[in-house]
């Protein structure tokens, strides 16, 4: 048995792509999934899903509740830590391009349970991320409609009821009621998107870099015109006294560096397109590290001027940004462009991260893992059309369900359990199996593969533990939960185990 559940994915030559990938990348008499997107796409798919959340949403919390004007420094510690795992995530993509992600990675290398268990995390971080956007999302569509209500003097808004989570956590990890209904704008927007995820990939990536191109405009705009109202006295004390454990001090930039990791979940998205790129071996370093690189430097900028205008403790809103700049008249009118071009920039997040999940889904069925319908390819849209339906459902229930903070501490933790995986998965194919052809290499030699896994392994377990030690019931129970579905149903029908037996 234990030689079953460590059991490794074979790595074989494909006839589609120039590299090693996974035999069940297309299967004969089957439709199987269309290779159409370049370098280009996939960098737009990485900024598509890394510049959104982290930027409107989650960067006031963690200033107002964890770092301050410190966020800086977490977002540094974040990126370093993503930087050490993306040099391991371009390597592995290139070498396996296949949908899947960290996922394929740790059943090529560290076998099927690990697999499992890092597939079921990345369910986590990309069902819940996309859960955790739609929440910002309706944050901000209700300031638009606010604004456009001031514009014709018509009362627009949403009440309460209808744009607000009915459930949320206590300290003590129990649920309650808000009062609320449910967050109607959170559901409509997964419904759409998962929609267009439905009918296919090259409409889907269309779409999104249409919506990259306007949010990055919107960001530039709001850096040069908010620039000249930073007040430097906002950035004092720049690490402000902690008040507890992970409450300001410098355990609260940990803390939110543990948060503001969710920022930067995009680039493992960019992975599990690898199987739709048409180019693998060159396209998906550059779209791994291409978007990452881009990123880092505007969230740098935001986290600056964000915490220039406006005292940190004022940030913890649904919509950090508006809330910051409506403490200026004269930029009432940038405020209205920011909330709109906000409204875009989420969209391309929750589209990336439902991409993502169907993906993953489809990968974990093809090899038995999950029910084999999830595995289905649509005869006319070629995409995994089963999975999706399953994953917008799944994502606007608990969208429509649950607020944004718990959300976001639990997308980071499966994210940083991934890119562990992955740091220690790249070092171990190094002896394994030296012969697979890499068109990427992590660099820097022997010394430069060692150096860069390890660190980026302890870093993101460090981040890790820093989160666990507050969420650990719903880590523990969502892992739990994982392992019995495995038990009870993934073990018996692993196609990896029948071959082998």
């Amino acid at each position: 048995m234990l030689k079953n559940l460590f059991a490794t994915h074979p790595i074989q030559a494909s006839p589609h792509v120039d590299a090693g990938e996974l035999p069940h990348d297309s299967l004969q008499g089957e439709a199987s999934l269309k290779r159409v997107l370049t370098a280009r796409h996939l960098v737009t798919l990485g900024i598509g899903a890394v510049i959104g959340a982290g930027i409107f949403v989650i960067t006031g919390q963690a200033a107002a509740e964890h770092a301050g004007p410190a966020l800086i420094i977490s977002f540094i510690v974040a990126g370093i830590a993503c930087a050490f795992a993306g040099l391991c995530y371009a390597e592995f993509a290139a070498m396996i391009p296949v949908s899947g992600s960290a996922y394929a990675y740790s059943y090529a290398t560290l076998g099927e349970i690990v697999a499992w268990f890092i597939g079921w995390n990345l369910v986590l971080e990309y069902l819940f991320a996309v859960a955790t956007v739609a929440a910002g999302w309706s944050g901000y569509f209700n300031e638009c409609l606010s604004i456009l209500g001031h514009w014709t003097g018509l009362p627009l808004s949403l009440p309460e009821y209808l744009s607000t989570a009915p459930l949320k956590f206590t300290d003590t990890h129990q649920i309650v009621s808000t009062g609320a209904l449910i967050n109607l704008p959170a559901v409509l927007i997964v419904s759409a998107l998962t929609w267009l995820c439905y009918v296919g990939i090259t409409q889907s990536t269309f779409v999104n870099s249409l919506i990259v191109t306007i949010k990055v405009l919107v960001i530039a705009l709001f850096l040069i015109f908010a620039f000249r109202f930073i007040n430097p006295a906002n950035w004092h004390p720049f690490i402000p006294p902690e008040e507890g454990p992970g409450r300001f001090g410098t355990s609260g930039i940990f803390r939110a560096a543990v948060l503001v990791f969710f920022s930067y979940v995009g680039f493992d998205a960019v992975s599990t397109a690898a199987g739709e790129a048409k180019n693998p071996q060159r396209d998906m370093p550059i779209g791994i590290l291409g978007s990452l690189a881009i990123c880092t430097v505007l969230y740098i900028a935001m986290a600056l001027t964000l915490t220039g205008i406006a005292p940190y403790y004022k940030l913890g809103t649904p919509e950090p940004v508006a809330t910051a700049l409506s403490l200026y008249p004269q930029l009432t009118w940038l405020k209205a462009i920011v909330s709109f071009g906000a409204l875009a920039g989420l969209s391309s997040v929750i589209l990336v991260m439902l991409l993502g999940t169907s993906r993953i889904f489809f990968s974990m069925a093809k090899d038995g893992l999950l029910p084999n319908g999830m595995s289905r390819v649509h005869a006319k849209h070629r995409t995994p059309h089963v999975a999706t339906i399953i994953a917008g459902v799944s994502a606007l229930v608990i969208a429509g369900l649950f607020p944004v903070s718990i959300l976001g501490e639990l997308v980071s933790m499966g994210t940083l359990l991934a890119f562990t995986t992955v740091s220690i998965g790249v070092l171990i194919l190094r002896y394994t199996r030296p012969d697979l052809p890499r068109s990427f290499r992590v660099p820097g030699g022997t010394p430069g593969i060692w150096f860069v896994s390890l660190a980026g392994a302890v870093i993101c377990l460090y981040l890790f533990w820093q989160s666990f030690r507050a969420n650990w019931p719903l880590m523990l129970g969502w892992t739990t939960i994982g392992m019995l579905i495995y038990a009870f149903f993934g073990y018996s029908h692993s196609k990896l185990r029948e071959q082998n037996s």
